[in-house]
């Protein structure tokens, strides 16, 4: 008997050897979207890694169901936006900060060298024609978000116009290196309402959640003269 004990505690010794050197299952990397050469290839590997409906490397930085939209293409639409087409991608450079919703670019292989790219989706104080509460903070939010060199890329929207009545170019407007979609995020810092021209915009849904969160927190002019964005100051 005490044979057996002696055999059944050296058996045992050596499974729990062997199960300590086993080593862990395989994790897969964390990846980024520098370690793609397009955005096709980033979307194929978020798409096989669980997207949109999961994210484990942070590819979609704007949950729009589209990863890495700052890398060149050849590109392929989410999986889970809207249909109609992806618009149109120029890549380009801040020139100007205008206000607190208007930017001027240089552009990249573009139809114009050119624009001044009204962002969509947002409305912020204006600082002409009498100048109104919050249109210094805003046009500030901006430009530190924005700086002078700052590479971007431009992402029209095919439900809205191309161009408003002042020939400026519709637009979101993304960082390049972080993917940071600086209308949303003047509208988290409570420098910009939501602004629907005609009929809704895609990204709508999370520009309604961001202004939710900054009205709720008193950010920017939701601080101030009672939250009204066109108060004379």
């Amino acid at each position: 008997m005490a044979l057996r004990a002696s055999v059944s505690l050296t058996l045992a010794a050596g499974a729990m050897v062997l199960l300590a050197a086993t080593p862990p299952p395989a994790r897969a990397a964390d990846r980024d979207c520098a370690d793609f050469a397009n955005q096709r290839a980033a979307q194929e590997y978020f798409v096989s890694r669980g997207g949109p409906g999961r994210d484990p490397d942070h590819l979609d930085s704007d949950g729009d169901g589209t990863a890495c939209e700052t890398l060149p293409c050849p590109c392929k639409a989410g999986a889970g936006g809207g249909g109609g087409g992806r618009g149109e991608r120029i890549r380009a450079r801040i020139t100007h900060v205008v206000d607190g919703d208007t930017v001027r670019v240089r552009a990249h292989g573009a139809r114009r060298r050119f624009y001044d790219v009204r962002l969509i989706g947002i409305d912020t104080p204006e600082k002409y024609g009498g100048r109104e509460c919050g249109s210094a903070g805003a046009s500030r939010s901006m430009r530190r978000m924005a700086p002078v060199g700052l590479g971007v890329l431009l992402l029209t929207d095919p439900s809205q116009d191309l161009y408003d009545r002042y020939g400026r170019l519709l637009a979101y407007v993304l960082a390049r290196r972080s993917g940071s979609d600086l209308g949303r995020a003047q509208i988290a810092r409570g420098w910009a309402k939501v602004y629907v021209f005609e009929r809704p915009f895609r990204r709508i849904h999370r520009y309604r959640r961001a202004a939710r969160m900054a009205r709720g927190s008193g950010r920017g002019v939701w601080g101030r003269c009672g939250g009204d964005f066109h108060h004379q100051a």
